[in-house]
């Protein structure tokens, strides 16, 4: 047994983990709720016929099908990782709804434009980025204070 005491700036492992815990039950749904947010605010306009013609003119086959179908798997999706009830199902979802998306609207490679090309770029990059955190959370799932943290069988 080591005699050593603890110095004021050393924390015990049991506060650690406790101190982790306490972060944990706002950080994790924090994080949850900043990823889904974009997909939220969108999904009402993915339903609009604005956004339907403009992905027609992109080039989107059956866009007045395609685009509110996208909608939907988006909305569910988001709500499923927002509270985290079968949030890796969820995360699958939004993934499916990126990487067409993001494909099919924001090809910067074919924008000749240069001011075009930069905020194509930008949103295929924002974009690319979100895909990341759906895959962090299809794969490590919903974290804790979540409905799939209460569920054994959904760990």
């Amino acid at each position: 047994m080591s005699t050593h005491a603890m110095s004021p700036i050393e924390v015990s492992p049991a506060r650690r983990t406790r101190h982790a815990g306490d972060a944990a039950r706002f950080v994790v749904p924090l994080g949850r709720l900043c990823i889904v947010l974009i997909f939220l605010l969108s999904v009402p306009g993915l339903f609009s016929s604005k956004t339907i013609a403009m992905a027609a003119s992109q080039g989107v086959p059956m866009a007045s099908i395609a685009v509110p179908a996208a909608g939907f798997l988006e909305l569910v999706g988001a709500l499923l990782v927002l509270v985290g009830f079968h949030a890796r199902l969820g995360a699958w979802l939004l993934v499916l709804f990126l990487v067409p998306v993001t494909l099919a609207m924001h090809p910067f490679w074919n924008v000749t434009d240069p001011g075009m090309h930069e905020v194509q770029q930008i949103m295929f990059m924002k974009n690319v980025a979100i895909l990341g955190g759906a895959l962090l959370i299809a794969y490590f799932g919903a974290g804790p204070v979540s409905v799939d943290q209460r569920m054994p069988a959904a760990r």
